[in-house]
């Protein structure tokens, strides 16, 4: 039986979230984004709150949320800032790695520290002449005995300036593709790490972004999250399980959007009545709503499915471009609807469109998510129904009171020829004999 209701615990966690939010992230959003600073104190108190780093397992001292837990409450930051809720989110992104990883001594170790600690960890696949492309990695990772040495340069590091820990995704052959890439945990107190300036952003101006050059980085082998050879795989797995999340900061905008325009239409007046009286504008409410409510079941099954330990790769994809699109969907209309005024920095919906612009393009683009199912419709999907050529024919007569009439089809345009032999050529694509099959 499916069952969509959220338990007791679930709908506490979303409810104390959500007063987080409004209490601690909504009134800083619009200052910390004029000043494009990230907000270390709002990402502190959300630490202390337990909303970063929840995923920690529980077997190592962590809560031991899953994804749908997550979901929840990166729904309630991002309605409040999907900048900040990047913040707040990139913790789980970076540790995510070491979550799947098989280095149980250094996850004892990095756990223990960041719930001790309150320590950050930032996720760095991403070069300045590589990003969807992950095989493309140059960054590079030489084996120097008992250490790996670190040279490159990865950039759109979120909380890049701000974390204690990265988990960064090199290579040992910059040619060898897929077969060189391994992942590394590295503390960024060590020698031979420079954090570049912020990188200026149309949005998420309250998430910190940045360039991050190792220059011969020592990193011991006790560090290891992925053997070259193995580090692909671990980065696909990771997005698998945080894209869901991605879908989650697109529900959350989007539903703080049509509630601001919901807001707006009930009081604002135009040729005598309310904007909400004119159908025009209910319409834009009613496909608004429509759009929120679906992409946040859709985020919803691919978080289930993650935490059930299924492989969510494709419900993630799906759930990712949906929701990302149908935000900026849902936000234009919110925007239309408040007409100037949603063009001003005095109401809210211009920063959300600002904000929302990048979900479509971080954690792989709305491109490499079709990509990724389109591949899966192609090679494993398993249809319901026969191939077009194996369909039952349609008959003149009825097939019962006369089985033995024989039927052909034309397998490249679907006319049927009764009889006790096909045509020699057929008469509506006028392809010859061979390409009759027998029904």
């Amino acid at each position: 039986m499916l069952n969509f209701h959220l338990t007791d615990d679930q709908l506490s966690l979303r409810e104390r979230a959500r007063q987080f939010a409004v209490a601690h992230v909504l009134p800083v959003a619009w200052y910390y984004d004029e000043k494009d600073e990230i907000p270390v104190k709002v990402l502190d108190k959300a630490m202390d709150a337990g909303f970063m780093n929840a995923d920690i397992p529980a077997a190592y001292g962590g809560q031991g949320v899953g994804l749908l837990e997550a979901a929840l409450v990166t729904e309630e930051m991002a309605a409040a800032c999907p900048g900040i809720a990047t913040s707040i989110f990139d913790s789980s992104l970076g540790l995510e790695p070491l979550i799947l990883s098989d280095n149980e001594a250094l996850k004892k170790k990095i756990f223990a520290r960041v719930l001790l600690e309150g320590s950050r960890v930032s996720f760095a696949t991403s070069e300045p002449t590589m990003g969807s492309d992950v095989s493309g990695i140059r960054c590079e990772a030489r084996d120097a005995g008992d250490h790996y040495l670190l040279t490159g340069t990865k950039y759109w590091i979120t909380n890049g300036g701000v974390s204690h820990f990265m988990s960064v995704f090199a290579t040992v052959d910059p040619k060898a593709g897929h077969a060189g890439i391994g992942a590394f945990l590295v503390d960024m107190q060590c020698h031979g790490i420079t954090v570049g300036k912020p990188i200026p952003k149309m949005g998420q101006r309250c998430s910190n972004t940045v360039g991050v050059h190792f220059n011969q980085v020592k990193v011991p082998k006790t560090q290891v999250l992925a053997e070259p050879g193995q580090g692909f795989a671990l980065a696909m797995k990771t997005f698998a399980r945080t894209r869901p999340i991605i879908g989650a900061f697109a529900v959350g905008a989007a539903r703080s959007a049509m509630e601001f325009a919901l807001d707006y239409a009930k009081k604002r007046r135009a040729f005598g009545s309310p904007l909400s009286d004119f159908q025009a504008i209910q319409f834009k409410l009613a496909e608004m709503y429509q759009k929120v409510e679906t992409a946040r079941l859709l985020t919803w099954k691919a978080a289930w499915k993650a935490d059930q330990g299924q492989d969510p790769t494709i419900d993630a994809s799906i759930a990712k471009f949906y929701a990302t699109e149908a935000a900026w969907e849902v936000v234009d209309e919110a925007m239309q609807i408040l007409g100037g005024y949603g063009y001003t920095k005095m109401f809210p919906v211009e920063k959300l469109m600002r904000d929302i612009r990048l979900l479509r393009i971080y954690e792989g683009t709305s491109e490499i998510q079709r990509l990724i199912v389109s591949g899966w419709l192609l090679s494993s999907y398993k249809p319901a129904m026969p191939p077009l050529e194996d369909l039952p024919l349609h008959r003149e007569v009825d097939p019962e009171t006369s089985p033995d009439q024989t039927a052909w089809r034309c397998r490249v345009c679907g006319y049927v020829h009764y009889g006790e032999a096909p045509p020699e050529v057929c008469p509506t694509c006028f392809f010859p004999v061979a390409a009759f099959k027998n029904g």
